[in-house]
């Protein structure tokens, strides 16, 4: 799942939690499929939920500031 694809299902209406597990299937299946030959198979780290959460995230805090730059950043006015 690209970041594209999470930006998209976000402004859809998912949830960012959703959209965790949804990353986190998809990144775990690709690993399984990858440490499944024998010369590959410690290759790869399996995500957890927390850092499922953590990557979908940082892609939602980057879209919301690349359209307003002054909104995050603590100054009032």
């Amino acid at each position: 799942m690209t970041k594209q694809e999470i930006i998209k299902q976000w402004k859809q209406g998912l949830s960012k939690e959703t959209l965790a597990k949804k990353y986190r299937r998809e990144y775990n299946q690709k690993i399984k499929i990858i440490r499944a030959t024998p010369r590959h198979r410690l290759d790869g780290k399996m995500l957890t939920p927390y850092e499922a959460l953590q990557y979908v995230e940082q892609c939602l805090w980057e879209e919301i500031t690349k359209n307003c730059p002054d909104w995050g950043r603590g100054q009032k006015g």
